[in-house]
């Protein structure tokens, strides 16, 4: 069995032990890396894993080694896993699952030709309906993508891009939950301004969303395609959608998400 390590026990690495136990994992082959004392033990009891507050402990006879934790707590962790002495029997690949973090910046800190894929996931995977895009380091193989592949599929769905892609995938799947909740927060909004009640609007406006999703996601059918089949013309759908594109509903989204990547791409450069 893939012997994991998963260093940070927040709720991102919550959310993946629990994920890869429901896969079928086995505890004994999971170790979680959380220098709360009370937070360690809270995981330990949970999922039934050995839980220390030692990279280096954790690291040991591990095959797969998962950062998740903040950026600003990056740095830290690989001069952690640099003192650490890694197996050079063993075909390791180190995970990374922090934000704007570059590869090149953590193959730095790690002996020569080791083994790095970058993940940029997003916050649906506390429900397992994540969305994570990978990118492979200099060194990562075929086999570690497919690895990893799989592990993070315990969360939700996963794809492969190219690094120089990961400041995109962050502006639109990384903070797009952000510009959904919103989305939502506005609707609920203008429900109460309707008359309605706060609970009634909400229960509306949140049942619309998961079943637009799912007829989008079930139905294989363009976004565009969907809109127009509920758009009839001249009626109260259509007048809707007026009004959201005299807003520039459009041109506020493209904005909003290259300012997102800039924002990425600075995080990335300045480790800031």
């Amino acid at each position: 069995m893939t012997r994991i390590a998963v260093i940070g026990g927040g709720r991102i690495g919550e959310a993946l032990l629990a994920g890869l136990l429901e896969s079928g994992r086995q505890s004994k082959d999971l170790v979680v890396v959380e220098p709360v004392p009370v937070r360690a033990e809270f995981l330990a009891e949970r999922f039934g894993i050995r839980a220390t507050d030692s990279v280096t402990d954790a690291v040991t006879g591990a095959d797969v080694l998962i950062i998740a934790v903040k950026p600003n707590d990056v740095d830290g962790v690989l001069t952690e896993l640099g003192k650490a002495a890694l197996d050079g029997d063993r075909d390791q690949v180190l995970v990374s699952l922090a934000a704007g973090v570059p590869t090149a910046r953590v193959e730095a800190k790690l002996p020569a030709g080791f083994s790095v894929v970058r993940a940029m996931p997003n916050t649906p995977m506390l429900v397992g309906q994540g969305m994570c895009a990978i990118a492979p380091g200099r060194f990562a193989r075929s086999e570690h993508l497919s690895l990893v592949t799989e592990l993070l599929e315990a969360v939700g769905k996963v794809v492969t891009v190219a690094e120089h892609q990961m400041d995109a995938v962050t502006a639109v799947s990384g903070s797009g939950p952000a510009y959904f909740f919103l989305v939502v927060e506005a609707m609920i909004e203008a429900g109460v301004g309707l008359g309605l009640t706060h609970e009634v609007a909400n229960q509306l406006v949140v049942q619309t969303m998961l079943g637009s999703a799912a007829l989008l996601d079930e139905s294989g059918q363009d976004p565009g395609e969907l809109r127009a089949a509920v758009t009839s013309p001249a009626g109260t759908t259509a007048a809707a959608v007026r009004e959201l594109e005299r807003g520039g509903v459009r041109s506020a989204f493209w904005e909003a998400l290259h300012a997102a990547r800039r924002r990425s791409a600075e995080q990335g450069a300045t480790g800031d």
